[in-house]
């Protein structure tokens, strides 16, 4: 049995804050595999289903996120899941918008919730860092972290969850480069421009229409026109 945790904050007022993308990503999956209903167990919303035919716990804690480990370890604990069959899915300030990173192991890096996790479950758990940027000053992190995503990043929001989700089978069978590559392909096709639409031959072959000039008029332009025609 393999445990998929994604991590956030309870509550109507925190559910579009870059800190809830662990829940964002949590619900994807959820939606692409048809997993039951959510049931409040453990401290959390849990939920059952497959991937790859493996079957798999969904968890979405809900003790606030400093206290994300009373719910995962309930679960483990309960399931007999090692940490190895643990992936954690969050918030990660040091990478760009949309780029995903998983390793196992490691520091917490600050993050509440790992800081939760780290001494119930042990480190030898799989993080899976979701990146939303860093506002560029300590001071904004606070104000940036729980606030709302904007507009303008549903460009890569979207394509990023749908992806997560689309390619669970390879985080559930530990292959994890063939998972982030697979990410890093589709947000990366999802944010190339448009290309320029073509021309047709007949359009590119035909010479530009020669610019009009226009002529002054009025009687300052005709008194400057008398003053200075040639004879």
């Amino acid at each position: 049995m393999k445990l998929l945790v994604g991590l956030g904050n309870a509550g109507d007022r925190y559910r579009h804050n870059r800190h809830n993308i662990g829940f964002m990503a949590a619900d994807a999956i959820h939606r692409e595999y048809g997993f039951g209903p959510w049931k409040s167990k453990y401290a959390g919303l849990l939920s059952e289903g497959q991937i790859a035919g493996e079957r798999v716990l969904l968890l979405k804690p809900q003790t606030m996120m400093n206290l994300s480990g009373n719910s995962v370890q309930q679960v483990a604990q309960f399931h007999r899941i090692a940490p190895i069959d643990v992936s954690v899915l969050y918030d990660e300030l040091d990478l760009a918008p949309g780029k995903v990173r998983v390793k196992i192991g490691g520091g917490n890096g600050g993050h509440n919730g790992l800081r939760s996790i780290d001494p119930q479950l042990g480190l030898g758990y799989r993080r899976v860092r979701l990146g939303i940027g860093h506002p560029g000053n300590k001071d904004l992190v606070i104000h940036h972290v729980l606030g709302d995503f904007a507009k303008s990043d549903q460009l890569w929001l979207e394509p990023l969850l749908d992806a997560l989700a689309k390619n669970a089978a390879l985080l559930v069978v530990g292959d994890d480069n063939g998972f982030m590559n697979k990410i890093a392909l589709a947000t990366q096709t999802a944010a190339e421009p448009a290309p320029a639409k073509a021309q047709s031959h007949i359009r590119q072959a035909r010479p530009p229409a020669p610019q009009a000039t226009l002529k002054p008029t009025g009687p300052m332009a005709a008194m400057l026109d008398k003053l200075f025609k040639k004879d």
